[in-house]
């Protein structure tokens, strides 16, 4: 390590110490987006746990990892995340009434290192997005930005009954409900306001019923981890869709900001006795929640920042060819891109027509209904010029999905992929016919879908993510597609019970 790199670390078992921090929160991803964690006494975090590791994963009880028969796994913590949890996120909500227990503690994510030989483990999500990283860098990019807007719900209630694990259920079949205090369904609406379906954009309170909970989780991101937050508003759906606003950064920082953001809004959520859902899809009436993600390539000349996707001679859209190359990479490899970034049977409910999310391969400026869209709200503005692909949900693995997404628009730069002319219309109205005529291609329609997609172009993901990684990933997915589809719904019988 360097000495940069001793005298952080110095200083960070000095704060433990100092704060009284007595237990430290060491957390990572599992393939599929699920955060993991174990707590270690303070007194463990030492010099040594950051250079050799610390014993404690067996690899073959987190999905996706080890087989039982080589399961032994290091972790070190990764010092530039340290943090000292707010004390909220040491309560059992669920337990509020008995929980009188309160002690202080700190977070880390760690790397992933393979027990016997200390390599880095190639199924980390964090070592996956440094690797991806390091290809741009042999490209000339020396810095990859990326800006995820994360939308979420926030309900009061959510009821799975009677036995959701069931597929042969004589008991009475399956279902669930959702209740929310703003929606027209609502049961519990004391305040005598509602938000209309697809009418919750930037409603002020009282009818936004969840405006200071998004003040505590800004704030708390602020100040507890060092995240800036540009804003938050409540999102069109009703129900408590939300969205709050991180300042970009590059690709590994900002997909650990995306795990802290979640589970604060979880952690906010809980305290305040509602539960925050990061389904794509979780009521059938109203908009989705998507994960837009900006990105930009960036390289230093001379001693001065660069943005590639900026040219001021571009009429268009002030975009550089080698951005429309990388716009080219991402529509290229959309259709197996979905596999990483709408990883989910429910991401599929969300990419339908009439809910504002992308059905149709094409990109525009400033046109929301374009899956790759040129945002242009700053004219003249090299350090606001960047590509947003709003195809993503927030069910994805957020390290996965970013390197993903970088290495198809590599391989779009790579090989001077020309994307098709821009759409300037809007395209939810166009016809079948009319994009045929176009040459607009569809995205995926379900999981099953993307899954062949990807196991039929993964070449240009193989220099960071390892074949056999690939083909387990896809069997995971082809099993979780299976085991929803092959389950009757509620609105099957009703079409079809008569036939």
């Amino acid at each position: 390590m360097s000495n940069a790199s001793d005298q952080k670390i110095s200083k960070i078992i000095e704060d433990i110490k100092k704060s009284e921090i007595e237990w430290i929160r060491l957390q990572f991803c599992d393939p599929f987006g699920i955060l993991q964690q174990i707590s270690i006494v303070s007194e463990d975090i030492t010099e040594e746990a950051f250079s050799q590791g610390l014993p404690r994963l067996d690899g073959s009880s987190i999905k996706g990892f080890k087989e039982i028969y080589d399961s032994d796994m290091l972790i070190t913590p990764d010092p530039n995340t340290f943090a000292i949890n707010p004390d909220f996120f040491d309560t059992d909500y669920r337990e509020r009434e008995q929980a009188s227990y309160r002690t202080k503690s700190a977070r880390f994510f760690v790397n992933i290192h393979e027990g016997y030989t200390g390599k880095r483990y190639s199924r980390d999500s964090r070592y996956i997005a440094e690797r991806a990283c390091e290809i741009a860098k042999d490209m000339g990019f020396d810095k990859c930005y990326f800006g995820p807007e994360v939308e979420f719900f926030i309900f009061d209630k959510i009821v799975l009954g009677p036995n959701p694990m069931s597929t042969i259920n004589w008991s009475g079949g399956t279902g669930y409900s959702i209740e929310s205090r703003e929606a027209p369904w609502s049961t519990d609406n004391a305040s005598g306001y509602i938000i209309p379906v697809k009418g919750g954009y930037f409603p002020a309170p009282p009818a936004d019923s969840l405006n200071c909970a998004r003040d505590e989780i800004g704030s708390t991101l602020h100040n507890y981890f060092g995240i800036k937050i540009e804003a938050h508003h409540h999102e069109v759906a009703t129900g408590g869709q939300g969205e709050i606003q991180m300042e970009f950064d590059e690709l590994l920082p900002m997909a650990d900001n995306v795990i802290t953001m979640k589970k604060t809004t979880k952690e906010v959520a809980a305290k305040r006795g509602r539960i925050a859902n990061f389904m794509p899809k979780p009521l059938e009436v109203d908009n989705g929640s998507a994960m837009h993600i900006s990105q930009s390539l960036w390289k230093e000349e001379n001693g001065k920042k660069i943005n590639t996707f900026y040219d001021p001679n571009d009429e268009y859209a002030e975009l550089s060819q080698i951005a429309q190359y990388y716009i080219g990479g991402l529509l290229e490899h959309a259709g197996s891109l979905c596999a990483i970034t709408n990883p989910t049977t429910n991401s599929y409910r969300r990419l339908v027509p009439g809910f504002e999310a992308p059905t149709n391969l094409a990109w525009s400026r400033s046109n929301r209904s374009a899956c790759i869209r040129i945002p242009s709200h700053h004219k003249n503005m090299e350090t606001r010029k960047r590509i947003e692909s709003r195809i993503p949900d927030p069910s994805a693995n957020i390290y996965l999905a970013q390197s993903a997404m970088l290495l198809a628009g590599l391989d779009g730069i790579k090989k001077k992929i020309q994307p098709p002319d821009p759409i300037d219309m809007n395209i939810y109205k166009l016809s079948e016919k009319k994009k045929r005529e176009m040459g607009i291609k569809k995205l995926p329609v379900a999981l099953r879908e993307a899954i062949e997609r990807l196991e039929s172009d993964d070449k240009y993901l193989q220099p960071v993510f390892e074949k056999d990684f690939l083909e387990e990933y896809c069997e995971i997915k082809r099993h979780e597609h299976i085991s929803v589809f092959s389950l009757p719904s509620p609105r099957e019988f009703y079409l079809y019970s008569n036939v």
